[in-house]
């Protein structure tokens, strides 16, 4: 165990279990193998048949291995392979992927093989880490972000896909992969993470010489505001590194990024701002920020010294906490669960709205808490 939690928080997130249980076996048998994304008054559409490379189209399959591994319930598995099947097209036609590879295959084969062994699966998330490494731009040492024109564009979202460069340099004794990944985090610890734990969402650069042009805005407010949801993967993402690589520096970016969330969340009662850097109104939330940055917060804690272990592990609790206390539903007949989840500031049709990654790092937040979670990233 890498942390202890009081008997209060212990009931609680017990508490916290059972509901999930109920809710996601009932959702769990009633959706199958879909790909869900934000659901229509309470009911889940399959984005896996609109767009099958969309970079949410794992999450639910990760809820599901979380899910298995921790009850052992057979409906989860089936699921889950269902779903890792139906993404084997998305693999073979290629030319819709980007950098969110990991967030697809991490999900997915990745831990399906962790899981079961399955070597269908380990061939599965090799193939994903190949295409991931292709994006490599070795003139300034980053993976490049979307397709399109914007061929010098990094993010820091990223960095969470990165974990899928580490196991493959496992499996495959290729430091290569490994060292792609490292040049990327090098990357990000100089131009994305700003020296008070702000972050910038997007660098860009000249693909053809390397050099750095500025911060264009993303999917916060502006250009150097601050998007939560790429702090809360800023936190996780270098904690991440950390643990991959033992680089004390990425640690530190870690705990900067982390002290920063904390204070700008803190003042909203732990549900994050979209920007923790926009006009007060109107005023936006996303919890899906939090509950990432719960789990981030849960990885680093792991890390520091035991004298600093309770205030990650305490603003992790705060966090989860003001999600389940205020924006969850509960109604096992009814999809989905965390609400107020936004995919970006300038954009209402995803803006407070359910969304299937929310899900997700509740669900991995309340399992890392009680010590049933496995290993996804």
């Amino acid at each position: 165990m890498l942390w202890e939690i009081d008997g209060e928080t212990h009931i609680w997130a017990e508490k916290i279990w059972g509901k999930l249980e109920r809710k996601l076996e009932a959702q769990c048998l009633r959706l199958g193998s879909m790909m869900p994304y934000v659901p229509v008054n309470g009911v889940y559409e399959d984005m896996g048949k609109k767009e099958l490379a969309a970079w949410t189209n794992g999450f639910y399959s990760g809820i599901l291995w979380q899910m298995y591994h921790a009850s052992g319930k057979e409906c989860y598995r089936k699921a889950a392979e269902g779903i890792e099947v139906r993404l084997d097209e998305a693999l073979a036609s290629y030319i819709k992927l980007d950098h969110d590879v990991g967030f697809l295959w991490l999900h997915t084969a990745v831990a399906d093989h962790r899981l079961t062994g399955s070597e269908a699966s380990r061939t599965r998330g090799l193939h994903a880490a190949g295409i991931l490494a292709g994006r490599y731009n070795p003139k300034a040492g980053y993976l490049r972000a979307w397709n399109g024109e914007r061929s010098g564009i990094a993010i820091v979202d990223c960095l969470m896909n990165l974990p899928l460069l580490y196991w493959a340099a496992g499996e495959l004794h290729d430091s290569a992969l490994r060292q792609i990944a490292v040049n990327h985090t090098d990357m990000a610890l100089k131009y994305i993470i700003r020296p008070d734990g702000s972050c910038n969402h997007l660098v860009e650069f000249d693909p053809e010489t390397g050099e750095y042009l500025g911060n264009p805005g993303g999917q916060g407010y502006e250009s150097g505001s601050s998007w939560s949801r790429g702090q809360a993967w800023a936190i996780y993402g270098m904690a991440l590194a950390y643990r991959y690589t033992g680089n004390t520096a990425y640690l530190d970016a870690s705990k900067r990024v982390a002290h920063y969330f904390c204070a700008n969340a803190a003042i909203n009662g732990y549900v994050p701002l979209i920007d923790f850097r926009a006009p007060e109104e109107p005023r936006y939330l996303d919890t899906t920020a939090g509950v990432c940055a719960a789990c981030g917060l849960l990885e680093l804690a792991g890390y520091v010294k035991p004298l600093e272990k309770n205030l990650y592990v305490k603003s992790a609790v705060r966090c989860l906490k003001a999600v389940t206390d205020q924006y969850c539903e509960w109604d096992p007949k009814k999809d989905s669960i965390v609400s107020h989840g936004s995919a970006r500031y300038d954009r209402a049709a995803d803006r407070e709205v359910p969304v299937i990654y929310g899900d997700y790092f509740l669900v991995e937040g309340i399992l890392r808490l009680l010590n049933k979670d496995f290993l996804i990233w």
